[in-house]
């Protein structure tokens, strides 16, 4: 196994560090690396970017539109991008769905739908999770009856994330009551505009609406978007679900805000706790053990090796380190870390202290922590979505010990 980068790896990273220098929106960056909330318009102007640049599905391959990028070089752009302070690429569209249509879609459905996912210009969201349906997907109970050349939904979904901003939605809906609750699931794609499709946000510990409710009440589907066969669903969605597991370690974005925790640590003078240092310590030894074993598989599809079947392991571990970080800069920061107001920090006086200093010229203090309690609850949701760590680490223990 060999974890280091070729020569030509790294000339690769070096462009894609002076494009995303050239091209990421200062104010975008700033927010992110600020911690700050993200418009609409920010994570899609972003996107635009990237999908002008056929970056945006940096994952496709090149007879879909995208770059035909290796797995190494997908990685070090992820890198590249969240070192920089680039917002993470809304994973529903180019990351999740579009692998589904590519797999088991028609050619027709690929003309349709990947365009405009690979441009940016249309918002995907996801339907998986419904009242009592969250890890246990097979027992969705949404509704599609087929009636002619059209479906009929009825049902709920909930915690869509971003689905306030969505025109598309992937959908597993039930179309069969016989047999295995698996064998009754189909995959389809609904128009979020339709007549009878409703949104209500849920607004979480953090004060935002991130996630939402999603009613369909006798929503009208054209047959022709049903992916793949009907009842065959459950297939494309393990599919999916491989893709997201793997997104949610986000060991990049967990790299930077590792920098980001030493900066507080610093500020706040507990840079000289040795029990502080040790938790950042044990922290970091984590991280780099995430990225070793990324890099495994990453190793292992270079050289032609079956790579290995870790993406619930992968989101385990990832999604308990992001927790970890805020938790710990919440500990950093204190009392000072409690308060926020997105209005004060949208004006531009409350964020990273370095940060702050630095682009602002303005002193840290009590306000300059501002962004980590919503972050340290947002981050709580973490160990459960894409399925919960407790399901995953059967999954786990199954595959791995049989």
């Amino acid at each position: 196994m060999d974890l280091a980068f070729t020569p030509e790896e790294l000339a690769f990273r070096d462009e894609i560090r002076s494009w995303v220098k050239q091209n990421l929106p200062a104010d975008i960056s700033t927010k992110v690396l600020q911690a700050q909330r993200l418009t609409r318009d920010d994570m899609q102007r972003w996107a635009k970017i990237l999908g002008k640049q056929g970056w945006l599905g940096y994952g496709w391959p090149k007879q879909f539109g995208g770059p035909g990028w290796t797995a190494v070089q997908k990685h070090l752009f992820e890198e590249e991008c969240a070192m920089a302070g680039a917002p993470r690429i809304v994973p529903f569209g180019p990351v999740m769905v579009a692998p589904v249509i590519m797999a088991y879609g028609t050619p027709e459905q690929q003309k349709r739908f990947l365009p405009g996912i690979g441009s940016g210009e249309v918002w995907w969201s996801q339907g998986y999770s419904e009242p009592g349906s969250g890890s246990d997907l097979a027992s969705v109970r949404t509704r599609a009856e087929r009636q002619g050349d059209k479906y009929i939904v009825n049902g709920q979904k909930t915690w869509t994330t971003l689905g306030q901003f969505g025109d598309w939605m992937f959908n597993l809906v039930r179309t069969s009551t016989e047999g295995k609750p698996q064998t009754g699931i189909s995959f389809l794609l609904i128009d979020m505009k339709s007549p009878g499709v409703s949104v209500r946000p849920i607004k979480l510990l953090d004060g935002e609406p991130e996630v939402n409710d999603v009613f369909f009440d006798n929503v009208e589907v054209p047959v022709e978007n049903l992916i793949g066969e009907e009842n065959k669903g459950w297939t494309y969605a393990k599919h999916l679900l491989s893709h997201e597991r793997t997104n949610i370690a986000d060991v990049n974005r967990a790299k930077r805000e590792l920098e980001r925790l030493k900066r507080i640590a610093k500020a706040e003078g507990l840079w000289g706790d040795q029990r502080f240092r040790d938790q950042i310590a044990l922290l970091e030894v984590d991280i780099v053990a995430l990225e070793m074993l990324v890099l495994r598989v990453l190793s292992a599809e270079k050289s032609g090796k079956n790579s290995l079947d870790i993406a619930g392991l992968l989101k385990i571990k990832g999604s308990e380190i992001q927790q970890r970080y805020t938790e710990l800069m919440m500990l950093a920061a204190g009392p000072y870390s409690l308060p926020y107001i997105w209005e004060a920090m949208e004006a531009g006086w409350q964020g990273d202290q370095a940060a702050v200093a630095a682009l602002k010229g303005f002193p840290g203090g009590e306000v300059a922590n501002a962004t980590l309690a919503p972050n340290y609850f947002n981050m709580r949701k973490t160990t459960i979505y894409g399925g919960s760590n407790e399901v995953q680490r059967n999954i786990v223990a199954q595959t791995v010990l049989g």
